[in-house]
């Protein structure tokens, strides 16, 4: 069965911030996980970052939104998530910016977004945080050897192969 399109991008997106990590003061960042909320429930998360040698953690949540950019309701969602799981911060990931409410809110609560294009992989994408831009790119090179030997005397090429 393939995956879900949304499925694979919290995969990339969760494998490439842990590569940046240093960059949002992270020691690693962990795959999809459920954390406990002071509120009695629990909440299903995209990510977990994990601080760098300190106590506590920031939640991370993607959207691959393709046709409308993420609004003011989902990042205060995130925010209560945030508050009520104990995190020291969040961080959205979406392939387009944030609408203008959401960026106040976003703002305002100390999220960081991130800009994540809706096609990339492990290795082939387009990360973009603040005034930042990582671009990971593959090809495929195809090498071929071949050698081709003159012997020339006095001048004369006397004998010629290709190999």
């Amino acid at each position: 069965m393939a995956d879900k399109a949304w499925d694979t991008y919290e995969q990339v997106a969760q494998y490439l911030l842990n590569q940046f990590a240093e960059v949002f003061q992270l020691g690693s960042v962990e795959g999809k996980q459920v954390v406990a909320g002071e509120s009695g429930t629990e909440w299903a998360i995209d990510a977990k970052g994990v601080k760098e040698g300190e106590d506590g953690f920031v939640i991370v949540e993607c959207k691959r939104h393709t046709k409308s950019r993420v609004d003011q309701e989902i990042i205060a969602g995130l925010a209560y998530r945030i508050k009520d799981a104990g995190a020291k911060g969040g961080i959205i990931v979406t392939p387009m910016q944030l609408q203008k409410g959401a960026e106040i809110v976003a703002a305002h609560e100390g999220i960081k977004h991130v800009c994540l294009d809706k096609k990339s992989t492990n290795s082939d994408y387009i990360f973009q945080f603040l005034n930042q831009i990582f671009v990971g790119v593959t090809d495929n090179v195809t090498i071929k050897d071949s050698v081709h030997i003159q012997v020339i005397r006095d001048g004369k090429v006397i004998d010629e192969r290709k190999a």
